[in-house]
């Protein structure tokens, strides 16, 4: 419709002191908006006012004030309204962008982040020595946030537009044999006998028990940490005596063959593990915070809460362990830290001498999720479809939401005969090559 008497149909202009022209103009809410910019001509001010009227019917105009606001904040704002997140995935975001988001782009308008800035940004990360993993996840995490500030019209587009930037291929994760898990089980609670005391010359002097007879090393060490780790490795080659604490054998067993994430293991009760019927029940999760804190949640996936076989054969480690470490009580944890509360992961490390373990395993670099990778090969091993993987690993995505062990209890059965069947061999496991190998991680 064309201006009639003088008046335009959509905004008005007007002529500055200085000669140039500035539009104002209604948004969508009926709200009187004036143009950030001026125009030497006329005929350009009605251009614009023309192209924001079509932005406006298309549904493409954003608001100019709203992308004034700094990226820092917006993102601080999008994480703390983003519904559904894990405690310990807004620990990472907010890691994310204080580390590597805020330093380069924190103080930019969100309206003025292009594309060649979020190149650059990248760029810059790698140059600085951040890998291409860390990267990824930052960039991923700026992508999410300007993609809700693109749906929200505050920008008329995401600049996140960098093919390959977004993708983390997974590390390869050491796959142990049978034998390598029984032998790591029993690893982790022996403890040499013995002890380190500082002599007066700053040095450190170390005594062992041998035969049931304390002795002093006739070697004087430099740091206490020199002879920690000597009377380690007496303890560990025979050389020296050694206790055996067990109440870690079991959470090896459970956790590599019953494919269970840490968070899960460490917080099963003695309700959820039942012997007779080969069971254990995962019901919920411990997720430690960056600050220290557990929290006490559901698993990490929907179909993390299941109900999963456990295999013949380990089942004797499972009542030794019941029977002699947990207390009667239903709901008394499985496996308690030291003073009878949630074990942590790094007071596991610290009383199992986790690194030291598999460094001496020859399978340096093992972390403790390696073991549910284990476990996960195992299965997928038994032959049975992906369906029925999944609800045993407790994995989730859009084709498989909502998965629940009972509906696939039967083939649960078989995953777990077929996991027996290779702890059953691994008298004839030897040095086959397999030890250690890599595969994906799923």
């Amino acid at each position: 419709m064309a201006n009639k008497d003088g008046h335009r149909r959509f905004g008005n202009i007007r002529k500055r002191e200085s000669g140039r022209y500035q539009i104002r103009y209604p948004g969508p809410d009926g709200r009187m908006r004036t143009g950030t910019e001026t125009y030497e001509r006329k005929s350009d001010a009605e251009r614009a006012l023309s192209l924001i009227e079509a932005q406006i019917i298309k549904g493409e105009w954003t608001d100019p004030e709203r992308g004034k606001i700094k990226l820092k904040d917006y993102a601080e704002t999008w994480i703390a309204e983003r519904p559904g997140l894990r405690p310990r995935t807004v620990d990472l975001y907010r890691w994310l962008l204080k580390k590597h988001i805020v330093p380069y782009l924190g103080n930019a308008a969100v309206a003025k982040i292009s594309t060649a800035m979020v190149r650059q940004w990248r760029a810059d990360l790698l140059g600085n020595g951040v890998s291409v993993s860390m990267a990824a996840k930052a960039y991923r995490l700026l992508r999410a946030v300007l993609m809700t500030a693109a749906d929200d019209q505050v920008i008329p587009r995401n600049p996140c537009r960098i093919r390959g930037a977004g993708d983390e291929h997974a590390q390869e994760r050491p796959v142990l044999t049978v034998a390598q898990v029984f032998e790591l089980a029993d690893r982790v609670g022996r403890r040499p006998i013995g002890n380190v005391r500082k002599v007066k010359n700053g040095a450190y002097r170390l005594r062992f028990q041998r035969h049931g007879e304390m002795r002093t090393h006739p070697e004087v060490f430099a740091t206490r940490g020199e002879a920690d780790r000597a009377l380690w490795k007496m303890g560990m080659d025979g050389r020296g005596d050694c206790t055996h604490d067990r109440r870690f054998r079991a959470l090896v067993l459970l956790a590599t063959f019953a494919s269970l994430r840490w968070g899960e293991v460490s917080a099963l009760r003695r309700a959820d593990v039942d012997l007779d019927a080969r069971t254990v029940r995962v019901r919920v999760a411990f997720v430690e915070r960056s600050s220290g804190g557990l929290v006490l949640g559901p698993p990490k996936s929907r179909a993390g809460r299941r109900t999963v076989g456990i295999p013949q054969a380990i089942v004797p480690a499972l009542r030794e362990h019941m029977e002699t470490y947990v207390k009667d009580e239903p709901g008394a944890l499985m496996f308690p830290g030291a003073k009878g509360g949630p074990l942590r992961r790094s007071g596991f490390n610290t009383r199992t001498r986790w690194v030291d373990v598999v460094t001496e395993m020859g399978l340096s670099g093992l972390h403790f999720h390696d073991l549910r990778h284990t476990g996960n090969m195992l299965a997928a091993e038994s032959g049975v479809g992906l369906k029925d993987l999944m609800a045993r690993m407790g994995h989730d995505n859009v084709r498989a939401a909502m998965i629940y062990q009972h509906a696939v209890r039967g083939a649960d059965h078989v995953i777990t005969d077929a996991i027996d069947k290779h702890i059953g061999g691994r008298d004839d496991e030897g040095d086959d090559g397999t030890a250690g190998v890599l595969v994906p991680t799923a």
